[in-house]
């Protein structure tokens, strides 16, 4: 990786990262406003020159990373980017319809909730990952999609406690988590406030029992994401209508149609 901070040339600002394409939209005839997540400056916006040319199209798709360059007059312009290919993880998943989906949810959520230009290189790193391992085994990662998810609020300050129940301070048996206080809570402590609670599916316990006995990973992922969806609303969207998130509820849909989880 390259990388600079920020520098003058005569009075020109100027930086070096890499980032992560969240969305790219038309401006003007041949340009286009590149929305990135750099490794370093966080959500920065800036103009492509040429951006609708079939070259720059490619580079330009949500989920590739790319290497950017960004000149402005000033730090709080738009400026612009010049951009060199780097990798086309996100173009890859255009035969994967569900993998897209995926990606689709995840750059949606960064594009929502990301402050511009505040640095989250743990989370670049995550994201990078993540969507790398989408044109992979569902089973894989659709659970790590939780966990992602579960690392965003964990990375805006809003992390859950998984680890222990908040009621008896037990690690083992947790099957729950608590809506109001975002904490484990066991099967014994929970059972009567059961239909009140958030499900905690069995790949993200500390102590898993008889694999035979858990859910389906399917029906575990839509639980994991049933969970971090909640309180991504609650903590995350508190001015933002339910409908926030179309990607992700379309990404919910698709994986209660699919059979292979």
């Amino acid at each position: 990786m390259l990388f600079v901070w920020p520098i003058c040339y005569g009075s020109m600002m100027q930086w070096i990262d890499d980032g992560l394409v969240l969305s790219a939209q038309k401006y003007g005839e041949n340009s286009v406003i590149l929305h990135s997540f750099s490794r370093e400056h966080g959500r920065y916006a800036g103009m492509v020159r040429g951006g609708t040319s079939k070259r720059l199209r490619g580079l330009l798709q949500p989920g590739n990373e790319i290497g950017l360059n960004w000149r402005g007059r000033l730090s709080e312009h738009l400026g612009n980017f010049t951009i060199e290919a780097k990798s086309a993880i996100g173009a890859s998943l255009f035969a994967d319809p569900l993998g897209l989906s995926a990606s689709s949810a995840a750059l949606a959520l960064l594009m929502k909730i990301l402050p511009e230009r505040e640095p989250h290189p743990a989370l670049f790193e995550a994201t990078i990952l993540l969507i790398k391992s989408l044109s992979g085994d569902i089973a894989i990662w659709g659970p790590l999609y939780v966990r992602w998810e579960l690392g965003v609020l964990a990375e805006m300050g809003y992390g859950l406690d998984l680890g222990e129940c908040a009621a008896t301070g037990s690690k083992t048996d947790l099957v729950y988590v608590s809506p109001k206080s975002g904490r484990a809570v066991s099967k014994s402590a929970g059972w009567a406030y059961r239909d009140r609670m958030l499900k905690l599916p069995a790949f993200l316990q500390n102590t898993q029992g008889d694999p035979k006995a858990a859910a389906p990973l399917k029906d575990q992922v839509l639980d994991g994401m049933q969970l971090s969806g909640y309180f991504i609303h609650k903590f995350l969207l508190a001015h933002y209508t339910e409908e926030a998130l179309p990607a992700r509820e379309r990404l919910i849909t698709s994986l209660k149609k699919d059979h292979a989880l």
